[in-house]
């Protein structure tokens, strides 16, 4: 089954556009827990790439000890998300090269236009992506 929208509640949604505003040169990362099909929580990871301007890369420690903390919680990993602070909202051949997750949903956030944030969702296998439509879910 191909999903093709999903819905996102708007405290987590402004929680991610705030993480990405805070660090306007360097890419953020992390990963998002969910319960039954839907996001819930927000689990910041330090960027330990080389070049964090233009890539990501998870800490490894801090990644293990997010998966335990979505366990201890009852979550499952829902989605991976990384800001781009200088290009769109759409995944880099580096993003679709490192995509190990099929299942999880990969959100990325653009700072690349003044004074608009952007955030698009996409799944990803075998390194194409396929967007998936955001919804805001008012709480």
């Amino acid at each position: 089954m191909t999903i093709t929208e999903i819905q996102i509640p708007r405290k987590l949604t402004n929680q991610l556009l705030h993480l990405a505003q805070l660090s306007p040169d360097y890419e953020i990362c992390g990963l998002v827990g969910g319960k039954n099909g839907t996001p819930s929580t927000c689990y910041p990871i330090a960027n330990i790439a080389e070049q964090p301007q233009q890539r990501f890369l998870l800490d490894a420690k801090q990644q293990i000890a997010a998966m335990a903390d979505m366990r201890n919680e009852g979550e499952e990993l829902f989605a991976i998300y990384h800001s781009h602070p200088k290009t769109p909202a759409q995944p880099s051949i580096h993003d679709l090269e490192a995509a190990a997750y099929p299942d999880a949903l990969y959100l990325i956030i653009s700072l690349s236009t003044k004074g608009v944030l952007e955030m698009r969702g996409f799944k990803v296998n075998q390194q194409k992506a396929q967007e998936v439509v955001l919804t805001l879910l008012e709480e």
